[in-house]
């Protein structure tokens, strides 16, 4: 089996590399996270947006790259090497894909390229305080004009950065996605504050009113909509956790070559050397089948299985290589300003994002038990 990437699909990656590589030095992302504002280096985003990568799975028609859902992984996956400062997964995966898919004629006209050129951040917010998230706790009421929107959104990604949000929503019909504008009278947005510093936010609505034409899909589409999502950012979460893994062991690696104790590398020691092994195969584990999931959702393929397993296995692995290299650091491992603690922290973000380890592993049981 060729695991191998066409030579456009590396030149995509290899550009994402460079741009994010260069655009998130430690000092830059440092000064961000000790900002007043939120995690946001808008300067990158407006570069990643002008080299096509934001909109590089938005069909050509609305002036994005018209590429598939792997090569918005193989970004993801750099995004989380770097850990860069934007909001990437949650513009091209929980805003761009469902609305090229969904979305109007209109809405994609109005919409998608500007997200094609970075000028547009979008998120969804399909998180409840409680509960499942088929199961919107926000009610759409129908009026004459459209739908006035009640309720409450927890865990926001971007949520307080965003031009736009899907919301979820329940009405009369079941449930049901709607265009959102953050800034439309009776929406208030309130910053969380985050271990990772990664912005996110509550989102509540008081009375909002939104025209026929923000329905995403149509009124019986909403619990499609809102699995479709939730298979693809789980898949996407699992390819942008492994740049997270590769880069924090390929930093202990480093370290461990250089760093001595009794006049030896510390990388002599067997202990250390075992530890970096099995970080080494969870990784690999994590490529592996976070790869799988892209290809098949990619191509067409059934992933809900895959995607559990994969987002099981991502979460598993995330924590113990970063508590790995953090451990093998010693006492700079743990210090909030050193590298390696923020891949520690970013992988334990993102493994929680829509559903940690043990939520995957019941929906895998429950797979298994209605086969």
């Amino acid at each position: 089996m060729d695991f191998s990437y066409s030579e456009e699909q590396q030149a995509i990656f290899d550009l994402a590399s460079q741009i994010l590589s260069e655009g998130s030095p430690a000092e830059k992302l440092l000064a961000l996270e000790r900002g007043d504002g939120p995690r946001f280096d808008a300067d990158l985003w407006a570069t990643v947006g002008e080299a096509g990568l934001v909109g590089v799975a938005v069909p050509s028609e609305y002036d994005g790259g018209g590429l598939s859902f792997l090569e918005v992984c193989g970004v993801l996956e750099h995004v989380g090497r770097t850990t860069a400062a934007i909001p990437y997964f949650e513009t091209a995966v929980l805003g761009a894909l469902p609305i090229a898919a969904f979305g109007t004629e209109e809405q994609k006209k109005s919409i998608l390229p500007e997200v094609a050129a970075g000028r547009k951040i979008l998120t969804a917010a399909l998180v409840e305080p409680e509960g499942e998230i088929e199961r919107p706790g926000v009610e759409a009421t129908a009026t004459e004009s459209g739908f006035r929107l009640r309720g409450v959104k927890s865990y926001v990604p971007a949520g307080q950065i965003a031009d736009l949000v899907l919301v979820s929503a329940a009405t009369d019909e079941g449930p049901a996605v709607f265009l959102v504008d953050p800034k439309a009278d009776g929406v208030r947005i309130e910053s969380l504050e985050t271990t990772s510093y990664r912005p996110e936010a509550k989102l509540t609505l008081d009375g909002v009113e939104v025209a026929g034409d923000a329905l995403l899909g149509g009124l019986t589409q909403g619990r499609e909509i809102i699995e479709w999502i939730d298979l693809r950012a789980n898949a996407a979460l699992c390819n942008e956790l492994l740049g997270c893994l590769e880069a924090a062991l390929e930093m202990t690696a480093e370290y461990s070559k250089t760093r001595k104790q009794f006049d030896q590398p510390i990388a002599m020691f067997q202990s250390v050397s075992h530890r970096e092994s099995d970080a080494y195969i969870d990784t690999q584990t994590v490529r592996l089948s976070a790869l799988e999931v892209a290809w098949r959702i990619a191509v067409g393929r059934e992933a809900d299985e895959e995607v559990a397993i994969a987002k099981h296995l991502a979460s598993e692995a995330g924590f113990r290589v970063t508590f790995a290299a953090q451990h093998i650091h010693g006492g700079i491992g743990v210090d909030r300003e050193y590298p390696v603690h923020r891949y520690y922290v970013h992988a334990r973000h993102i493994e929680l994002i829509l559903g940690g380890s043990t939520h995957h592993l019941r929906r895998l049981g429950r797979m298994i038990a209605a086969a």
